[in-house]
């Protein structure tokens, strides 16, 4: 909305000194000292944090409007209303009096002024940070073999941190081109935009996530961006999880194919070596860091039964779906009588299993030239980094969907997969998460398992791990001996 109080609230330099130091995303709240959402007042500078947190922004502007109801106020104290802020993550401005984010400027635009300033702020913090690492790196006095040894010792869980740090490390979103040159965008409650980067504010997720804050981070501006280019997810309804990943996963894909803020993928992919584009999974004809760490290939053999004909094919894939076999669908605990327990290993061999073709699904044999009765096997390829494995926990009838709570069991760690590998590979992984249900995973982290419980999270043990009803398996390779085939 167009704010009729920008020019009576918005008094500080551009540049001023008074801002504090370090990044503008985190910014430390002067009242509470959070961290998380921080918002900062265009009439004195003062920081303070949002409204869902503990709303000093907002109680900072009330303050400031107590002397204002004395109809003897000084034109000093009409002047600085502070009643404009600007949020040090986004840059998104908003007025407290109008009650709505702001999308008009100044005469001077000084609140574009002090959004570019800030913006400079969040790169040159993340610019440093980085030239420290390389830095420590460059003086480090280990050797080259003792470099590799911890990396084989840290290995289990490098591919997850390597995804997480190509985004963080990506640089910020550039200012556009052409008339809106200089200025970004931002959103506001009245008034939409197609242009929006999922890979930003992945961004900006991640990098507020591994600041190390006590309290719990609400992603709410990667919401809006999901609700934008995924329409399906809007709204506060419970969702999929594994739709979910597998729509973030393709969107995020999608988007690094053409680049980021003027670097090419193959440019950013190849700062790291381990990451590069050669030797990788590509999607839609394209590697990213995605497909580089989620990307594995599925081998599909189709055999006609009457004249033998064989035909292969080969399909990438970032998770696979795994059926539960219907002869346990009963077994809904491990200590349930009735029957065996569903192993993952047995999911495993349902999906590569040889399998007949009904009469719905003939092949069209190009030698007998007609469709005809056939039988079907997939193989494995080749492993991704990071292998995803999705239980099916829905039956579908002819009128009902079923769900499947079926106890499955799984291995926490040497997930053996050579019978599954159409060749022997070298490296295999060890599990790092596993979801329970839809809403709630565990995790492990430098050999301690956690509960992740929406904003909680609590310490636990394996042996409540291994009796969750799993919904989504991570396994993360590992470096292995020649001949080993465990994930």
């Amino acid at each position: 909305m167009e704010c009729p109080h920008l020019s009576s609230s918005v008094c500080i330099a551009p540049d001023s000194a008074k801002f504090p130091n370090g990044s503008p995303s985190s910014w430390c709240c002067s009242v509470c000292r959070s961290n998380k959402s921080p918002w900062v007042c265009l009439t004195c500078s003062s920081v303070h944090c949002g409204r869902y947190v503990n709303g000093h922004a907002k109680k900072h502007y009330e303050d400031a409007q107590t002397p204002l109801t004395n109809h003897k106020k000084s034109e000093k104290q009409d002047k600085a209303q502070h009643t404009v802020c600007m949020d040090c993550s986004s840059y998104s401005t908003y007025c407290y009096r109008c009650d709505d984010f702001v999308v008009n400027d100044t005469k001077l635009g000084l609140v574009q002024k002090v959004r570019e300033h800030l913006q400079n702020l969040e790169n040159s913090a993340f610019t440093a940070d980085r030239h420290r690492k390389r830095k420590l790196l460059e003086n480090s006095s280990l050797n080259s073999k003792l470099l590799k040894v911890n990396n084989r010792l840290r290995s289990n869980h490098c591919f997850i941190t390597q995804f997480c740090c190509y985004f963080k490390e990506l640089p910020a979103v550039e200012l556009r081109n052409g008339k809106t040159a200089g200025r970004r965008t931002y959103h506001t409650r009245s008034q939409g935009d197609n242009n929006v980067s999922l890979v930003e504010e992945f961004r900006k997720t991640l990098c507020a996530l591994w600041q190390g804050s006590q309290t719990a981070f609400s992603p709410e501006s990667l919401f809006y961006v999901v609700w934008k280019i995924m329409p399906n997810f809007r709204g506060y309804q419970q969702q999929d999880a594994h739709e979910f990943m597998r729509y973030l996963l393709d969107h995020l894909h999608l988007e690094l194919q053409g680049g980021f803020n003027g670097v090419s993928r193959s440019a950013i992919l190849q700062e790291n070596s381990t990451l590069s584009p050669s030797n990788k999974c590509c999607i839609n004809g394209a590697s990213t860091v995605v497909t580089a760490i989620f990307g594995g290939i599925l081998q599909n053999e189709v055999n006609c039964l009457i004249c033998g004909t064989e035909s292969r094919k080969f399909d990438p894939f970032l998770d696979l779906s795994l059926d539960i076999p219907s002869q346990f669908r009963n077994k809904r605990s491990k200590n349930q009588e009735n029957g065996p327990v569903c192993s993952l290993r047995d999911c495993l061999r349902s999906f590569t299993d040889l399998e007949e073709l009904d009469e719905t699904e003939l092949y069209m044999c190009h030698k007998c030239k007609k469709k005809q009765k056939s039988t079907k096997k997939f193989w494995i390829q080749k492993l991704p980094k990071v292998l995803c494995l999705h239980l099916k926990r829905f039956h579908w009838t002819a009128y009902l969907r079923n769900k499947v709570d079926t106890y499955v069991e799984f291995p926490l760690r040497g997930l053996d997969m050579k019978c599954y590998l159409l060749e022997p590979w070298d490296a295999f992984s060890s599990l790092v998460l596993v979801g329970s249900g839809h809403y709630t995973a565990y995790a492990t982290h430098e050999g301690r398992w956690f509960h992740f419980n929406d904003s909680t999270v609590t310490l636990t043990d394996e042996d409540t791990v291994v009796k969750a009803k799993a919904y989504i398996l991570f396994y993360v390779e590992r470096q292995a001996k020649a001949g080993s085939d465990k994930l």
